[in-house]
C-alpha cells in the first residue's frame, strides 16, 4: 500500500510537467494543435485576455483552438515560461502562472503578460482504461 502511495505521489508531478511542457511548447512555437487535446471538453474554456488581444468569453474546445490560431497569426512569442508549476498538487485544481512575451508581426510593438491557467482534473471517457488528466478550463492574462 505504502509503495502505491509513493507511485502516485511520483507520477501526478510527471503528469503535470507534461502537461505544462505542452502549454509551453503550444506558445513558443505559435501552434495550437499542441494545446487541443488538453482543453476541457466537458466544459466551456472561461477566457479572458486584456490589451490589445481584449477577449473575454467562454467557448468550446475547438473554438479556443480557432481564437489562439488567431492570435498566432497576428503576434508572435519570443518567450514564454513557467513561473509556478505546483511540486505536489492537493487537489483536483491548480494554477499554472505563466510569463509570455510577444511581439505584433506587422507593427512589432512588444507586450508581456502574466498568463494563468487553470488546470483541472478530468476522466477520460473516451479512453478503454479512464484515467485522470490535466485539462484546462480557464486561461486568463494580465499585462505586466
Amino acid at each position: 500500500m505504502g509503495q502505491l502511495i509513493v507511485s502516485l505521489l511520483i507520477a501526478i508531478p510527471l503528469f503535470l510537467t507534461n502537461t505544462t511542457q505542452t502549454i509551453e511548447k503550444t506558445f513558443l512555437q505559435n501552434n495550437p494543435k499542441l494545446l487541443i487535446h488538453l482543453l476541457s471538453t466537458r466544459n466551456r474554456v472561461n477566457i479572458s485576455l486584456p490589451d490589445p488581444l481584449v477577449f473575454s468569453d467562454q467557448l468550446s474546445a475547438q473554438q479556443t483552438y480557432f481564437l489562439l490560431k488567431d492570435i498566432f497569426s497576428t503576434y508572435s512569442t519570443f518567450e514564454f515560461y513557467s513561473e509556478a508549476i505546483p511540486s505536489n498538487p492537493p487537489q483536483d485544481t491548480i494554477i499554472f502562472r505563466s510569463r509570455w512575451s510577444f511581439r505584433h508581426k506587422r507593427n512589432k510593438n512588444q507586450y508581456v503578460f502574466h498568463v494563468f491557467f487553470l488546470l483541472v482534473k478530468e476522466e477520460d471517457r473516451q479512453s478503454m482504461n479512464p484515467s485522470s488528466q490535466w485539462k484546462i478550463t480557464e486561461i486568463k492574462a494580465q499585462t505586466l
